[in-house]
């Protein structure tokens, strides 16, 4: 299992057993650069690392990286097949660019991140004086990673207590399963967990999250007919007299264009904020790979509704619209914390930009 959040401590304490992010040296994350950053040691008193810049994970197997390359790879293989078959032999030219212009658009890249690909790597063939189809695979490639780094980031724990996350997403996106997975991940990071069954329309969701909280051994808030945002209320109130460690709110799947829901949302979120001072400290929406550019709309809906703090992209095995990332970067840059490949627990793993332009472009 691959680590993938950072541990905050506070003011006054030390948290007892950190984690951290595997995020690369070289692209630091700017907003957390000032906060220490502590390395993951099981000694009651960890020691600090020398510069933010040193996010360690604690030790992974080869055998268990490989695995999730292989399984990332394989999930957008539909996707890079209709890009890197375009540079086998090809000349560099009009055709070469127009070809690949038409494979962005078809991969959900949208408009607006297809046209900057293509006139940066246009920019670098002319600068760099490339004349081998590789060559400029490797100058697309460079161009898409520092497009999508920005998108990196890392939840970070022990900042808050407990910290509030409010869990959004249409129907079908994958959100109560996401929430499970995230649950199991925190545990492993020693962190209490607490589920508050917001989606109140549709009793199969509670009945879902509560089979993820006996399977995680992890305490469920529900109530058979009732007020979502009293549910979130009650679940908030709970946490804090127990010293539980993180609330994950699950909210009912909707459509941006369902007005009325929307509205629950923001009393939801709203209400959260009265049972805590700062809360929800995440916001996160859960969306279906597969859906392309309505993706991108529901990520400016949600965004526009509640302020955004971070994305989970799941179901990205099969897809042949792996390039929605491209145009989420150019249009709406919120982190995108997890993306997933698979059912297991283990097919979600933090969103890496270099992995990902890797498994997309071969």
């Amino acid at each position: 299992m691959f680590s993938f959040f950072k541990k905050k401590p506070k003011t006054d304490e030390v948290a007892n057993i950190p984690a951290s992010a595997p995020q690369p040296a070289s692209q630091p994350d700017s907003q957390s650069a000032s906060q220490p950053i502590l390395q993951p040691i099981l000694q009651p008193h960890p020691t600090p690392i020398s510069t933010p810049d040193e996010i360690l994970p604690p030790p992974e197997s080869h055998s268990a990286k490989q695995s999730w390359l292989t399984r990332l790879k394989n999930g957008l293989s539909k996707t890079s097949n209709n890009l890197t078959s375009l540079f086998v032999g090809a000349k560099i030219d009009d055709d070469l660019y127009e070809e690949l212009e038409s494979a962005l658009l078809m991969s959900d890249a949208g408009m607006e991140a297809t046209l900057y690909l293509l006139d940066e790597l246009k920019k670098q063939v002319k600068q760099q004086k490339l004349t081998d189809s590789e060559q400029v695979k490797t100058a697309l490639k460079n161009i898409f990673i520092e497009l999508l780094a920005p998108l990196e980031r890392s939840l970070e724990l022990g900042r808050h207590q407990p910290m509030v996350m409010m869990i959004a997403g249409v129907n079908g996106a994958g959100k109560t399963t996401t929430i499970g997975k995230l649950a199991k991940h925190l545990q492993a990071h020693h962190q209490s967990v607490l589920l508050a069954a917001g989606d109140t329309f549709r009793a199969a969701a509670r009945e879902q999250l509560t089979v993820w909280g006996e399977r995680n051994n992890v305490t469920v808030i529900s109530q058979e007919s009732g007020d979502p945002a009293a549910v979130a209320f009650d679940s908030v109130n709970s946490a804090i007299a127990k010293g539980i460690n993180v609330v994950m709110v699950d909210t009912a799947g909707r459509l941006p264009s369902q007005l009325h829901l929307m509205e629950e949302l923001k009393k939801i979120k709203r209400v959260v904020t009265k049972s805590m001072e700062g809360a929800p400290h995440q916001v996160i929406l859960v969306i279906d790979g597969n859906t392309g550019q309505n993706a991108l709309a529901q990520v400016k809906a949600f965004d526009d509704a509640l302020g955004l703090t971070g994305l989970v992209i799941t179901k990205l095995d099969g897809t042949a619209k792996g390039g929605i990332l491209a145009a989420i970067a150019k249009t709406r840059p919120i982190p995108v914390y997890f993306i997933g490949v698979g059912e297991k627990i283990e097919d979600l793993q933090p969103f890496n930009a270099r992995e990902f332009v890797e498994a997309l472009l071969g």
